[in-house]
C-alpha cells in the first residue's frame, strides 16, 4: 500500500509538504491469523496501524474496525476541518483534538461490537495514527497501547510515543517496587487499549514536520525483535518508503517473527526548515475586563482524596467534572 500527497503551503510551512508513505504487515512465523491492520489515507492526511488482540480471531476484527472507524471519522469531518482554524482560541491545535476524536469514536465502535456480539467479546486493539495539518505544518500522533511511532530525523532515531505497559505504569507509579517482584511481572501486558472501556485516555502529540523527516508507525511485532539500532539503520538507507517497508519486515522475520508484524514508513518533504515547538503560537488576545486569573492552578489539589481514590484518573476525571460545574 502506497501513498503519495501533496498539501498547499500555508503561513508556517516554508514550502508545501508532500507525504510518500507506504504500509505492509506479515503474519509472522509463529501465529495463526493476522490480526495486525495498516491504512494508509494520503488524501486525508491519515496513517494508521492497528494490532488486535482476543479470542476467537475476534483481534483482527477489533483492529480493521478501529482502523475503518477513524477513516470514516475522518471523512465525515473534511468540510469542519477546512472551515476551523487551525488553532482554538487557547492555542490548541484542532487537528491533534479531530485525531484523538477519531480514536474515542473507534473505541465506542469497538466497545458496541463487543457487548453486542458473543463470540466478539473480550475483542480489543492497540493503535498508533498519524495526521499531518497542511496549513501548520504540523504532525499529530496518538496512541494507545504499545504500538509505537518513530521518528528519524538528521540521522538522529527518536521515539515518540511511550508503551502503556505495566512495566510504565510501575515506573511511573511504584519505583521503589523490589527487584524480584519487578523480575516476576509480564512483559507483554498494555494497560490501554481500544476495546476495554467506555472511558479512554488517548495520549496525543504534536511536532512541527521539518523537511527530510522519516516517520515510522510499527506494532510489537517489528518494535519487540528489531533493536532500535536496527530500526535506526533501515531508516536510515536512502530508499523509497515502500522498499523501507520490506527491509523492516524482512528484519523482523529474520529475527525470529514471533508475531504479526505491521509496519507504516512515511516520507516528508517540504514543510518547516527547523523545528518549533507546537504550541509556539500567539496566545489568545486577553480581555482587559475579565478578572484576573492565578498563575497556576494546580486542579483538585484541596478537593481530591486520594486514599478514597478508586483511581488517579477517576479522581482527576471528577475534579474537571466539579471544576466545569463551577462555571
Amino acid at each position: 500500500m502506497t501513498a503519495d500527497t501533496a498539501f498547499s503551503a500555508g503561513t508556517r510551512p516554508q514550502a508545501a509538504l508532500t507525504l510518500k508513505a507506504a504500509g505492509r504487515t506479515d503474519i509472522g512465523k509463529r501465529r495463526q491469523h493476522n490480526e495486525d491492520v495498516v491504512l494508509v489515507r494520503e488524501d486525508l492526511g491519515l496513517f494508521v496501524v492497528a494490532d488486535g488482540a482476543g479470542g476467537h480471531n475476534a483481534g483482527e476484527v477489533a483492529s480493521a474496525l478501529a482502523a475503518r472507524s477513524m477513516e470514516n471519522y475522518f471523512g465525515a469531518t473534511i468540510r469542519a476541518t477546512h472551515d476551523a482554524p487551525e488553532f482554538n482560541r487557547l492555542g490548541l491545535p484542532n487537528g491533534a483534538r479531530r485525531l484523538s476524536s477519531a480514536v474515542h469514536k473507534a473505541n465506542r465502535d469497538v466497545v458496541e461490537i463487543a457487548r453486542t456480539s458473543p463470540k466478539h467479546r473480550g475483542m480489543g486493539t492497540t493503535v498508533v495514527a498519524a495526521c499531518f495539518s497542511p496549513r501548520s505544518g504540523l504532525m499529530h500522533v496518538a496512541h494507545v497501547g504499545d504500538s509505537r511511532c518513530y521518528r528519524m530525523r538528521n540521522g538522529d532515531l527518536e521515539l515518540l510515543t511511550q508503551d502503556h505497559s505495566l512495566l510504565t505504569d510501575v515506573l511511573e507509579q511504584r519505583p521503589d517496587i523490589d527487584e524480584e517482584v519487578l523480575a516476576g511481572l509480564p512483559k507483554n501486558i498494555v494497560t490501554r487499549a481500544i476495546g476495554l472501556d467506555g472511558q479512554l485516555r488517548v495520549s496525543i502529540r504534536s511536532y512541527a514536520v521539518v523537511e527530510g523527516d522519516r516517520y515510522l508507525l510499527c506494532s510489537d511485532g517489528l518494535s519487540g525483535p528489531v533493536t532500535a539500532s536496527e530500526v535506526a539503520e533501515l531508516l536510515a538507507l536512502a530508499e523509497p518508503a515502500g522498499a523501507v517497508v520490506e527491509r523492516l519486515l524482512a528484519r523482523a522475520l529474520a529475527n525470529g517473527g514471533p508475531d504479526n508484524i505491521a509496519a507504516l514508513v512515511i516520507d516528508c518533504q517540504g514543510g518547516h526548515k527547523a523545528a518549533l515547538p507546537a504550541d509556539s503560537v500567539p496566545p489568545p488576545s486577553s480581555d482587559a475586563e475579565a478578572a484576573p486569573e492565578p498563575e497556576l492552578l494546580i486542579l483538585g489539589i484541596q478537593d481530591l482524596d486520594v486514599a478514597d481514590a478508586v483511581s488517579a484518573s477517576d479522581d482527576l476525571l471528577k475534579a474537571i467534572e466539579d471544576l466545569l460545574g463551577n462555571h
